[in-house]
């Protein structure tokens, strides 16, 4: 009782600011993310600020790029600013090392356009295994577009395929100034976070400039904004880097606390951290609800079909189904009293990347934070926390909800997941080799 109070707290001193629902929308499918970005860029006035894990040299990445210089062109005085992670900019596709990076592409693109636009890249850590730039969100003038996507040809179904993920469009001034302030304010030292346009020999030193006070900054920087909350429907933007006084932990955290009715989870890859998997248990014994909507391991981005080379990337998707059968398996019992529900997204050979949280159908996050332990504490996250007393968003976001599971399918029983024997025989190898030396905890927490 006590816990469920200072939860109820936390969530309460967040800084809060108003929505009005009539401009809170939600876009359907991966074509609508793509033909909305050309859109709205088409139409900024003021400002263009994106902020995504990358932006991919490829047909999609292309037409988006160009689409940024040409709105630079026609409106000289438009401020366009793209921060991506600089470890992703600076090499190829998984398995295609040697390849064309995107910071090549960049280049390229840029020498067809007089007037320049900025592309910041971001080194959060040294190396990219420890953690990258997570943040999320894109800004045309005060238009909010807010989804894990980033910026390629599947998130943007460019070629018959498809990433499945949430995108949410908001229309609010405070919001968009405080996300354009807070970034540039983070990333504005060209010493720490250099422009990807820049001479090549000063970009490719960014890792050894950087500094330590700089991430002790980033770990400590919250969105500003003037707090309100008199509102019926509120938001809070939140950010989080490590595992140490990071709100948007905290406040995932505090929402399955203070759950009176039910959860619902959206994550693409099933490996919940120790805190999350013992909050999720407490729900369960609690009587709440708790429905988990995960991708099928042949939805996962690493997925490698049979019949095509392996590589030991393609491995992970094996290893979160591991995870998640030993998960439903241990909590049987509440799939058999009907207040768990796991649900396998798969739909052709499209995939999943859908993250977020909702409960009591008052309280929701949008986010791009794959509630696994990498997000935890090693990738800069950030997360858009919604209160909806009067549930104004009900119908809107049941609808997204119907638009998603209309691909899932339930889980009754754990043995309806396969086990490591069921697996290629090149799966099942790596897995043991994983295993016997210790390895598979380490992996545990870097994915």
């Amino acid at each position: 009782m006590l816990q469920t109070l200072l939860n109820r707290r936390r969530l309460a001193k967040l800084p809060k600011t108003d929505l009005v629902a009539e401009t809170v929308s939600v876009l359907w499918s991966a074509a609508d993310y793509k033909s909305t970005v050309l859109e709205l860029i088409q139409r900024a006035q003021h400002r263009i600020v994106i902020t995504a894990l990358y932006l991919q040299a490829d047909e999609a990445g292309e037409q988006i790029l160009r689409a940024l210089f040409s709105a630079k062109q026609q409106k000289p005085d438009l401020q366009v600013t793209v921060y991506v992670d600089y470890h992703r900019a600076r090499r190829g596709l998984i398995g295609q090392e040697g390849a064309r990076t995107n910071n090549d592409f960049y280049r390229e693109i840029a020498k067809d356009y007089e007037l320049p636009i900025q592309i910041i890249g971001v080194p959060v850590k040294k190396r990219e295994l420890f953690g990258v730039l997570h943040l999320k969100g894109f800004v045309f003038d005060h238009t909010l577009l807010y989804s894990g996507a980033s910026l390629n040809n599947v998130y943007l179904a460019e070629q018959n395929r498809y990433r499945a993920d949430r995108y949410l469009v908001l229309q609010n001034q405070v919001m968009t100034d405080a996300i354009v302030q807070a970034h540039q304010q983070l990333f504005g030292d060209e010493e720490q976070t250099p422009q990807l346009l820049d001479d090549e020999a000063y970009v490719s030193q960014a890792v050894k400039r950087q500094s330590r006070l700089w991430l002790k900054h980033a770990k400590a920087t919250r969105y500003h904004y003037e707090d309100k909350t008199d509102s019926a429907l509120r938001a809070s933007l939140l950010m989080g880097l490590g595992r140490r006084n990071n709100e948007l932990n905290s406040t995932v955290l505090a929402l399955l606390a203070v759950a009176q009715q039910d959860v619902l989870i959206y994550t693409p890859y099933f490996n919940p951290p120790v805190a999350l998997a013992r909050a999720l248990r407490k729900c369960l014994k609690r009587g709440v609800t708790v429905t988990i909507v995960v991708g099928d391991k042949t939805a996962n981005d690493f997925y490698i079909p049979p019949g095509q080379r392996f590589s030991k990337i393609g491995g992970l998707p094996y290893f979160y189904e591991t995870i998640l059968r030993k998960f439903v398996r241990a909590n049987q019992k509440f799939i058999d009293a009907g207040i768990l529900h796991v649900k396998l997204w798969k739909h052709e050979d499209n995939s999943y990347h859908l993250k977020g949280l909702s409960v009591d159908g008052v309280k929701h996050l949008f986010t791009g934070h794959n509630l696994n332990p990498r997000a935890f504490s090693l990738d800069f996250e950030n997360g858009i926390y919604v209160e909806d007393d009067l549930q104004q968003l009900k119908t809107l976001l049941e609808q997204e909800k119907q638009v998603i599971t209309a691909h899932a399918s339930e889980i009754v029983h754990y043995s309806e997941i396969e086990t490591v024997r069921d697996y290629p025989d090149v799966v099942q190898k790596l897995l043991g080799q994983l295993r016997r030396i210790g390895a598979d905890l380490v992996v545990k927490r870097l994915i």
